[in-house]
């Protein structure tokens, strides 16, 4: 059996393979009250009939002003968690386990769906509100955010454990921790954005406390049995940002926490230098799987199955997590395990689609 079609045990889950679904923002609740629709069943449960090995949901909000945008996802109240485990219900009746990414955008929140045909803030009038971060410093292009308050700050961790407790009532396999991408957390792990002068900004330690509270804090609320991740953008891509290095340091902490996979990207605090190309962002797994010895994923063009395959036997990673390419292709693990050489009986086809099998 291909590395990639191996089966992956962590604590109590299971996924049936090392093809895990990343998670990707649908800015598809036209009710903007953070309850996930049939949209949301139809393109998760899509992934799952396709046969990836786990499941990541979108960004979904802690809180109402932790939303990217006004139809993001929610997991902040009890209607939301309902409306997910419907969600979740149809996933694991395909065999899949499903994780929540639980998120606060900071100063990227409350901006235009990429649908909208505007880019910027939403403004008040429209369904709007003042993002707030950890210092008054706006990503360039939005509005200048609200610097939090010190017990401001302090209610995060709790925001989290809430959203995770949720998560787990729901039925959810593992949560997700969004420290990614410019958002909330990452923008205090970085100096760029995080100008406090109190025990969460400045040094090391300080900038990474928040991190290391929210996933204790959500570690204690969350079932032992399940999974957390944490999604790490490994570097800022310019000098004086948030570094890979930092980024293995803080895993290697993190794994002590209880904490069972990071999921390594990159970018996304400000407009970077990117050098972008196949599995560009894969260097940056192997050195935090290096140095911290987590269960590590590897994201970025990573689009071929045999290029997939392949940075796992050398290990780079232990999965790998598919965005673009799932949206092109929701079956892509079909077509991995054929092109891989898997026998079409022990690839992960559901019964109804077994007609369609390669051969």
């Amino acid at each position: 059996m291909p590395r990639l079609l191996e089966p992956l045990t962590l604590r109590g889950v299971t996924a049936r393979n090392r093809i895990w679904l990343a998670p990707m923002c649908q800015y598809s609740v036209t009710e903007q009250d953070g309850v996930p629709t049939d949209w949301h069943l139809a393109h998760l449960g899509a992934r799952a009939t396709g046969g990836f090995g786990l499941i990541l949901t979108e960004a979904t909000a802690v809180v109402p002003e932790g939303r990217i945008s006004p139809e993001d996802t929610g997991l902040w109240n009890d209607d939301q968690a309902d409306a997910w485990r419907r969600i979740v219900d149809f996933v694991h009746a395909q065999g899949v386990p499903i994780g929540v990414q639980l998120a606060h955008a900071g100063r990227k929140a409350s901006t235009f769906s990429p649908f909208a045909g505007e880019e910027g803030t939403v403004p008040e009038a429209d369904g709007g509100w003042t993002a707030v971060a950890p210092s008054a410093v706006a990503f360039p292009g939005y509005d200048e955010p609200r610097a939090l308050t010190l017990d401001e700050v302090k209610a995060l961790p709790g925001h989290f454990a809430a959203a995770a407790r949720r998560a787990d009532e729901a039925g959810f396999d593992a949560v997700e921790v969004h420290a990614a991408h410019g958002y909330l957390l990452h923008e205090f792990l970085s100096p760029l954005s995080n100008r406090r002068d109190d025990e969460y900004g400045g040094s090391f330690e300080n900038r990474t406390r928040i991190v290391l509270e929210v996933v204790d804090a959500v570690r204690e609320a969350f079932d032992d049995e399940k999974v957390v991740i944490v999604r790490f953008s490994a570097s800022d891509w310019l000098d004086d940002g948030w570094t890979v290095e930092e980024t293995a340091r803080l895993s290697a902490t993190l794994k002590t926490r209880g904490v069972d996979v990071v999921d390594i990207s990159s970018g996304g605090l400000l407009p970077a230098p990117i050098e972008v190309g196949p599995g560009y962002q894969v260097p940056f797994a192997r050195e935090v799987r290096a140095t911290s010895g987590l269960t590590t994923g590897a994201v970025g063009l990573i689009t071929e199955p045999e290029q997939a395959e392949q940075l796992l036997v050398d290990g780079a990673a232990d999965v790998v997590l598919l965005a673009r390419v799932a949206l092109r292709e929701p079956a892509w693990p079909l077509r991995a395990a054929h092109e891989l050489g898997v026998p079409w009986r022990e690839a992960p086809y559901p019964e109804q689609y077994t007609r369609g099998a390669w051969h």
